[in-house]
Parts: structure tokens; sequence; C-alpha cells
């Protein structure tokens, strides 16, 4: 699927400059972004959209764009349980 999107060139110009595939690639982060808080994406399907080739990238990603995952103190306690069961 292709999505066009209208941006008057007035605004457009404040968005980005004359550099369209810049402002083009900002707006599908932007969108990639959201679409992950929300939990409609997940890692693999950014990796892909994206191009990514590592987890860092896709964890730099998120981070720049504010989207941090939950980690509750149970998420920690589970984490630590398996730890000690692997002998670490």
């Amino acid at each position: 699927m292709e999505l066009t999107v209208h941006i008057p060139d007035d605004i457009a110009e404040r968005l980005g400059g004359s550099a369209s595939e810049n402002l083009s690639r900002r707006a599908l982060e932007a969108f990639l972004a959201e679409e992950y808080r929300l939990g409609r994406l997940h890692k693999p399907d950014l990796r892909r959209l994206l191009g990514f080739e590592t987890s860092y990238e896709i964890d730099g990603f998120l981070t720049a764009h504010n989207v941090y995952m939950e980690y509750t103190l149970q998420d920690l306690e589970q984490e630590l349980e398996g730890l000690k069961r692997l002998g670490i």
C-alpha cells in the first residue's frame, strides 16, 4: 500500500525545507512510533518498515521519539527469578 499526504508548499517548507524526502521520512517515523506506542506495531515490524538491521537501531529510534517500554517492578522480579534459576 502506498499512502500520499498533501501538504501545502508553504507549510511543507516550514516543516522540512526543500528536502521533501526528509519530510516524508519524518512523517513516516512519527506515524510508526505512534502506532508502536499504541501496540499496533511490534519491533520486527519497525525493523522491516524502517530498514533497521539491529535492535540497537530500533531502541535508538524509539528513544528519539520518546517511546519507552513499560517496565514494572513485577517485570524486574520475574527477570531476577529467571536469572536465579540459571544460576546467575
